[in-house]
């Protein structure tokens, strides 16, 4: 199309959608915005709902992105409850669920992703569930009195972040990971290992390489039954195996997909006026000279500041270093980075101390950190990161030299 769009449909109104709005607004564009949700919430955040909204610390009302009030005074068009069922690119519409039709001039796909299942016997059991949504939430926390036994299944981010609530609340927990360590995916073996011991420290009975055959239950879950036939009673299950990402609706329309939507630098996909943002987003990373999906906080951002940059014909953000945090007990994991495809590992401070960082090194120079309790090494090592430095290893190991000086003496 040619010329500057008068209206704008964004699909999903998770953090990522949400935050392409707010851009364009904030970047002057003065035509229509729509920002569709199928869930009943205004944008919400939510990294917390497996931390103090499932602690029953926070009310759902506090999650919100923006106050409801927001979204009318700054004149965009607010859907939720109502899913897109259609995009069709050759006549430029979007169908809903409720059988309206969206015609539009640029379109933002921010579909976001839902919790893998297990293909178990027994799956479709009361009593299981995974933590994406509110709703799934708040059906968790009705379970969730003290003594109840939950099992997680996966030790992922929120698998034991739900744990750690859990031990909290006074439920009797259980951890089961298929790899031979926890945050497998997501940090390397020193890592895995101090939160294995923190969460067994606390009483909960982690399982590493555990083989799960059947879920036990009539109506409702009653136990997990395991390969080597031990069964592992249950009056809930949480799964957090992964996730898959929501592109049902690109690939139909045509759009060309891998493992997520193929978009460029700027968010843009195969068609020139339809971006994709978020965790449906196939994108490049280019900290890492490579493409990958993205599911975090830190994503979501910068994906809906891309989007509404190039929308808007404006100079893109600076990109920064992927970002990602976990809390977990009193215990606060900050990472900067992608730590795969590292060839050594400096681990900065004792473990046993509770703060301590584990920096990750590619033929010298720093590609990612995991940061416990330890503020410095996380703000600094993302710094360096962001800037591919090279660290002398020893400075990182001697905790005599701060974290300014590192920086400052590091090189390209």
């Amino acid at each position: 199309m040619t010329g500057a769009p008068q209206r704008i449909v964004i699909i999903g109104a998770g953090q990522a959608g949400g935050q392409a709005a707010y851009s364009l607004r904030l970047g002057g564009f003065e035509g229509e915005i729509i920002l569709v949700g199928d869930e009943p919430a205004p944008p919400y955040q939510r990294p917390p709902l497996s931390k103090a909204y499932f602690k029953g610390e926070l009310e759902a009302d506090r999650l919100f992105l923006k106050p409801l009030d927001y979204y009318a005074e700054n004149r965009i068009e607010l859907v939720t409850g109502d899913a897109a069922t259609a995009i069709d690119l050759p006549g430029r519409q979007v169908a809903l669920a409720s059988g309206r039709q969206l015609g539009w001039d640029r379109l933002v796909i921010a579909t976001g992703a839902r919790p893998r299942k297990l293909a178990l016997q027994g799956a479709d059991l009361d009593g299981i569930g995974e933590l994406r949504t509110l709703a799934d939430v708040d059906r968790l926390k009705k379970l969730g009195v003290p003594g109840a036994r939950m099992v997680v299944i996966g030790a992922g981010y929120i698998g034991l972040e739900a744990a750690a609530v859990g031990q909290q609340l006074g439920l009797k927990v259980t951890v089961l990971e298929a790899m031979p360590q926890v945050l497998s995916r997501v940090a390397g073996p020193e890592i895995g290992a101090f939160y294995t011991h923190i969460h067994r420290e606390a009483g909960t009975d982690v399982r590493l390489g555990a083989r799960i055959e059947a879920f036990e239950g009539v109506g409702a879950v009653t136990g997990v039954k395991l390969a080597d036939g031990e069964v592992i009673p249950a009056d809930f299950v949480l799964v957090g195996v992964g996730v898959l990402p929501n592109m049902e609706l690109a690939l139909e329309a045509g759009l060309m997909c891998g493992n997520g939507v193929v978009v460029d630098a700027a968010m843009r996909t195969s068609h020139p006026d339809v971006y994709a943002i978020g965790d449906v987003a196939w994108r490049p990373l280019v900290h890492y000279g490579r493409e990958g999906r993205l599911e975090s906080v830190h994503n979501a951002i910068e994906g809906g500041k891309l989007a509404a940059a190039d929308i808007l014909g404006k100079t893109p953000p600076p990109l920064e270093a992927p970002w990602f945090w976990s809390d977990q007990f009193d215990l606060k994991l900050q990472t900067a980075g992608l730590w795969t495809g590292a060839d050594e590992r400096v681990v900065r401070g004792e473990p046993a101390s509770r703060a301590f960082a584990v920096f990750y090194l590619k033929e010298g120079h720093l590609i990612a950190v995991d940061a416990v309790n330890s503020a410095p090494e996380y703000i600094v090592g993302k710094k360096l990161v962001a800037a591919k430095a090279k660290v002398a290893p020893g400075e990182l190991v001697d905790k005599s030299i701060s974290m300014k000086d590192i920086g400052a003496r590091a090189s390209n």
